[in-house]
């Protein structure tokens, strides 16, 4: 959950793969009625979420939601709000399931992002557990916890074609629904919106960029990736989490994976029916989850904050990613290897993350007590 602006993308146009290929020409492009606002062809109504999940910004506080269940994404047009940013709010779990009239063991907070039109927090939380779990989207303003009423919501819906099927497979602990990972993870990037997730083709692991406003359907490249701590390619594992990143000039993603891979793609790769082959430029340990990352610039650095299930707060350096050598060889023992790291000891139990602003960031901590929403300053 990451929000990169473009100079482009902050105008009254629409940002097409067309204005981000002027853009890159070094051309500007003059407000017409063929650059149309975001908002134009979304319509008034109820949007008809399965689920939801990955949560991200874009310009003019539109909101994109996730909906793997439904496999689709959700454009919603949010309001400002009147309280400014979320202070520390200790029990934010215990809070949000008073506010729905249920029990903390009854709720699944799924993601948060931060509204660059003015700093409010949005929560993306599953209430009840297994299928029968309804969506529901919260804004923390202030101290103040609110359902977001998406009656009447302004929005947009872009279908994802090629989703798995809805249904689980396999047996015991290797029982699933793949359909719940069809999006994994989302990022607004230079006027699109790239969205990582599995499909149903023979390389799962799927990476799509959706022009936005949204334009029908939308299919994506399948992605393969050699993963050191495993010592093989894989290509049905999907990405965890994902900056934007500009790398020596060039549009790209930095994306992690289970157990820890982190791989560069270039953006300008990823075509509808591609099979593209993500560069392994560190390897951070096996029998770890990455949660949530963000990139900021501090002290004259570029870095990139990584929460993790098994292995704290990870803040990586990014010197040198453009020139960093692509790992092919195994990294054993639950090894690292590539882009070095600190971990930041201070920082315990987060799960999710979100940047306010260029030197703050909102983090959700979990201990024995629950869930607390924090802001914090960068390291």
């Amino acid at each position: 959950m990451f929000t990169n602006f473009n100079p482009i993308s902050t105008m009254n146009l629409r940002p097409t793969r067309l204005t981000t290929l002027l853009a890159t020409l070094g051309l500007t492009v003059s407000a017409s009625p063929l650059f149309a606002g975001l908002k134009d062809g979304m319509k008034e109504g109820t949007p008809d979420l399965q689920s939801i999940g990955a949560l991200t910004f874009g310009p003019e506080g539109i909101l994109f939601a996730a909906d793997p269940k439904g496999a689709a994404i959700f454009a919603l047009a949010c309001e400002k709000a009147d309280a400014g940013t979320a202070g520390k709010i200790e029990k934010l779990d215990a809070k949000i399931a008073a506010t729905l009239g249920t029990t903390v063991d009854n709720i699944l907070i799924e993601d948060l992002a931060v509204n660059p039109e003015d700093s409010a927090v949005y929560v993306s939380v599953s209430r009840g557990r297994g299928p029968d779990a309804k969506p529901v989207l919260l804004r923390v303003a202030g101290a103040e916890v609110a359902v977001v009423s998406l009656e009447k919501a302004t929005f947009s819906k872009a279908p994802l074609a090629d989703a798995p099927e809805d249904k689980e497979v396999g047996e015991g602990r290797r029982r699933e629904n793949r359909r719940l990972s069809s999006i994994t993870d989302m990022a607004w990037i230079n006027g699109m919106l790239a969205v990582a997730g599995l499909s149903n083709e023979e390389f799962a692991s799927t990476l799509r960029v959706l022009d936005f406003p949204f334009t029908g359907t939308q299919k994506g490249s399948s992605v393969e990736i050699y993963h050191a701590a495993h010592g093989a390619t894989e290509t049905h594992s999907p990405i965890r989490t994902l900056v934007p990143m500009d790398i020596a000039g060039e549009a790209s993603i930095v994306a992690s994976y289970t157990c820890t891979p982190l791989v560069v793609i270039p953006v300008k790769q990823i075509e509808p029916k591609a099979k593209i082959t993500g560069k392994t430029i560190a390897e951070l340990g096996n029998r770890n989850k990455p949660l949530d990352m963000i990139e900021y610039e501090k002290d004259g650095g570029r870095y990139i904050l990584m929460a993790n299930s098994a292995r704290g707060i990870m803040k990586v350096n990014t010197k040198g990613i453009d020139k960093a050598e692509s790992i092919t060889e195994p990294v054993p023992g639950g090894g690292s290897k590539g882009l070095p790291y600190e971990t930041i000891e201070a920082w315990k139990g987060v799960t999710q993350l979100a940047k306010l602003g260029e030197k703050q960031a909102v983090i959700l901590q979990q201990d024995d007590a629950g869930q607390h929403l924090a802001t914090v300053e960068l390291p």
